[in-house]
């Protein structure tokens, strides 16, 4: 697929730190938002668009469970193409000559509410927080209702729609950042620098049985570098694994790994192996 003609769904609309991670993770794309993570995992598998941008975790305030219930639960054949880890710089956004004092109700997405709790409670205490599908689509809110609201937005979308940045850089940490996933059909070549994201389960629950999948990849030195559960959705306790581990599907440790792996548990499920991030990486 060439780069040039790719198109690239993103949780919209523009000015969205989605948008950021798309023009990050495919500079010459073609860049289509859409209202949700579902709604774009949807695009993608329906062909109206090449790929897809995926919030997958957030450094403050963990993994972004859409996402890991798309991977899990939607029978989806995306696999993971490429991420990227994005600085999330909060602003509030008001409409031009709203004073703080002025405002009676927030509008951000859910996620923003508490990478920016901090501010909130100090400087708009008692203030009704409302939530919104995008950080956008809260900026914009905010700016048609006027000087009683205010929205946690980027500075993009401030310029965007008409907004005036009342406070710069609310959010708690100056390490606040997401990781996003590119998703799409097919797979990637060895790097040398992977990770491979996965998920499995096991046919019933049994002391140790965790620890004993876990050892199928510290036997071999392999670097686990992230791990969660989410419910099975079929009876109430049971859960499937979400694993990240250094390494490539194609590197033999990690075939033989995966080769055990599926003797342990019921189902063995690889969302792909792609180039991990760094701050040096160039755009694709």
């Amino acid at each position: 697929m060439s780069e040039d003609a790719r198109r690239v769904a993103f949780l919209g609309p523009l000015g969205t730190f989605g948008e950021e991670a798309a023009m990050r993770l495919a500079p010459h794309a073609t860049h289509l938002p859409f209202p949700s993570h579902a709604a774009v995992a949807a695009a993608v598998e329906r062909g109206d668009a090449d790929a897809g941008v995926l919030a997958i975790e957030n450094s403050m305030t963990g993994s972004v469970g859409e996402t890991l219930d798309i991977l899990v639960h939607e029978n989806t054949s995306l696999r993971i193409q490429a991420e990227v880890v994005v600085p999330i710089v909060h602003n509030l956004v008001v409409a031009p000559g709203t004073n703080i004092e002025d405002i009676t109700v927030v509008f951000t997405h859910p996620a923003a509410f508490g990478q920016c709790s901090k501010f909130l409670a100090a400087k708009l205490p008692g203030v009704r927080m409302e939530a919104a599908l995008s950080t956008t689509d809260a900026v914009q809110t905010a700016v048609r209702r006027g000087k009683e609201a205010a929205a946690i937005g980027s500075r993009r979308a401030a310029e965007l729609h008409g907004g005036e940045i009342l406070a710069a850089g609310i959010h708690d940490s100056d390490t606040n950042a997401t990781r996003f996933l590119l998703v799409g059909a097919g797979t990637t070549h060895s790097t040398g620098r992977d990770r491979t994201s996965i998920a499995f389960a096991f046919a019933q629950d049994y002391a140790g049985a965790l620890s004993t999948a876990l050892d199928v990849f510290g036997r071999r030195r392999i670097n686990c570098s992230k791990l969660e559960s989410r419910p099975t959705r079929a009876v109430f306790g049971e859960y499937i694994f979400l694993l990240d581990f250094h390494g490539h599907v194609d590197d033999p440790e990690i075939r033989e790994a995966l080769d055990e792996l599926r003797t342990i548990c019921s189902e063995v499920t690889i969302f792909g192996s792609y180039p991990r991030w760094s701050p040096d990486a160039s755009p694709a």
